[in-house]
């Protein structure tokens, strides 16, 4: 078959692909007088030229020595630049590998000798003095592009095409393979609830290196619409305002601060897809009012993205599956299969497809089904802890703490214990309340989305600051008062521990083993304590 790239090229060649407003990659691509700030021209590139500009990179890195089936890992910010490199890797048969540029110089080094990874390419030249790499890749976009689309070489769209390292959430990140067939029967399906048109356009909020990003690269590709960069110099509310943006993905905090500085930012758009888990009533009140279409879901990246989707409601359910994917539930645990199912995790000795018998996979997530086949999440499975005989699921608890106006993130854990066994506490990310009055009403904020895909944590300003600055013990006071109120006595976090400083994360979602080891002093001391 022939790549999706080159197959919008020739359906929709002069429609714009990417647009962007950083500093413009050269100047035969840009088009327009539009401005950031009166310092940064946007950047327009269409179809064909992007399919132009992918045939260069190919080129480039062929005679630099990339081989079929290599791996090429970048660590990069989005851009034009990585976008034509995955597309690159499609046509070429290399494996694409995102990594976050968050992570510390020893981490990456760690990846590199793990995977054995012998190419990489950054567009922060800085970094390469203390990553070791044993190629480094050049790329660099020609000033005037070729629209060679006719030349598009077939692809063979089963085999691999790039890694996905998970969040590492529950542990170490693992290395999610997939191929072309995965996204594009995730795109398709997305597509039967959240219409997309070449007239469309979809804000890339969500990095490459996250499942997220790339579903969005392929749902906008297949239908010819824009993919439309962040821009670093205006805040969310401002892009969505000047631009023509139609679709965009958010966390609920990123729409509940919206919401709060500029409710007309949504004016233009129709679809706003949340990630994350539970969506406070507050804010489908709020998004009914305005009468903007939010949709929810479930995913993960071993699925490509979205299983589910639903349009955000008050019962809490994420919907049905999609087409292309099938679910069920086992003992309360949802297990997965179809089309979007990735190829399995990359290991020493090769890919491992952990699947029963019947070719299903386990998510480790608990769920609930109702008659309509509609899915709601009950937390990790595992997670969930025993209290006095009862299961513990420590997202449902967390939700509640995130109610409080001072909790930016929350981790509720279990606390060994001579009588009930094990005893909720909790670890508070304090944050200052905003108190500002607000055209709509929002009484709660739900800062950390519980611990499911397709959330940018990278893009929410939580507003974290020191803990001199907030009475702790009034909030741990009154942290305890509403967890007496709302929660039953063995869900009652006992004690309440600071978030640790310095844990970085090298995907989306917070790494939750790394949060309690980091404190892990403070918990011997608690225990120990009269």
């Amino acid at each position: 078959m022939m790549s999706p790239l080159h197959q919008a090229a020739l359906n929709h060649p002069d429609a714009i692909a990417i647009e962007s407003s950083h500093k413009a990659v050269n100047p035969s691509i840009t088009t327009g007088n539009k401005t950031c700030n009166n310092t940064c021209p946007t950047t327009r590139v269409s179809y064909a030229q992007l399919s132009g500009l992918v045939h260069c990179v190919v080129q480039q890195l062929q005679s630099q020595g990339v081989k079929h089936g290599d791996i090429v890992a970048c660590v990069s910010h989005n851009n034009i630049d990585m976008i034509c490199l995955y597309w690159a890797c499609i046509d070429a048969g290399w494996i694409f590998l995102p990594l976050s540029p968050r992570l510390a110089d020893v981490q990456i080094n760690q990846l590199i000798k793990r995977f054995d990874l012998q190419w990489l390419w950054t567009d922060n030249v800085s970094r390469k003095t203390a990553i070791e790499i044993a190629n480094w890749l050049d790329i660099e976009l020609p000033q005037k592009v070729d629209q060679l689309i006719n030349q598009a070489v077939e692809i063979s769209p089963h085999q691999a095409s790039n890694i996905i390292l998970t969040s590492g959430s529950s542990g170490t990140p693992k290395a999610a393979v997939h191929c072309l067939i995965n996204h594009l029967s995730s795109a398709k399906g997305a597509a039967t609830f959240i219409a997309l048109a070449p007239s469309d356009a979809w804000l890339l909020s969500l990095p490459l290196f996250h499942i997220g990003g790339l579903a969005i690269i392929h749902r906008c590709t297949l239908a010819g619409a824009c993919i439309v960069l962040r821009d670093p110099a205006l805040t969310l509310a401002e892009q969505l305002t000047s631009s023509h943006i139609t679709h965009v993905s958010l966390v609920p905090t990123q729409a509940i601060q919206i919401l709060q500085q500029h409710p007309a930012a949504f004016t233009n758009v129709s679809a706003l897809l949340l990630g994350g888990g539970a969506i406070e009533p507050a804010l489908i009140d709020a998004l009914q009012h305005l009468h903007i279409n939010a949709y929810t879901s479930y995913g993960m990246t071993e699925m490509s993205s979205q299983i589910t989707t639903a349009k955000a409601n008050l019962l809490g359910h994420h919907g049905c599956p999609l087409p292309s994917r099938q679910l069920r539930l086992k003992d309360g645990v949802i297990w997965v299969k179809g089309e979007c199912l990735f190829l399995g995790y990359l290991t020493d000795q090769g890919l491992s497809l952990p699947l029963d018998d019947q070719g299903w996979f386990c998510t480790h997530d608990k769920g609930l089904l109702d008659p309509e086949g509609q899915l709601s999440i009950l937390g990790r499975m595992d997670n969930m802890f025993i209290c006095g005989g009862e299961n513990i699921h420590p997202e449902q608890l967390e939700a509640v703490l995130l109610t409080h106006p001072n909790v930016a993130q929350a981790i509720v854990f279990a606390l060994d214990d001579t009588i009930f066994g094990h005893l909720p506490a909790a670890i508070i990310d304090y944050c200052v309340a905003d108190n500002s009055t607000n055209a709509i009403e929002l009484e709660t904020v739900n800062a950390n989305p519980v611990d499911f895909e397709t959330v940018n944590m990278e893009a929410v300003d939580l507003k974290t600051v020191d803990l001199r600055a907030i009475d702790v013990d009034n909030i741990n006071l009154q942290l305890s008062q509403l967890v007496e109120s709302t929660l039953a006595r063995f869900k009652r976090p006992r004690q309440f521990f600071g978030w640790p400083k310095d844990v970085v994360t090298s995907g989306l979602k917070v790494p939750r083993k790394s949060i309690i080891n980091a404190i892990q002093t403070q918990i011997d001391a608690a225990k120990i304590a009269p």
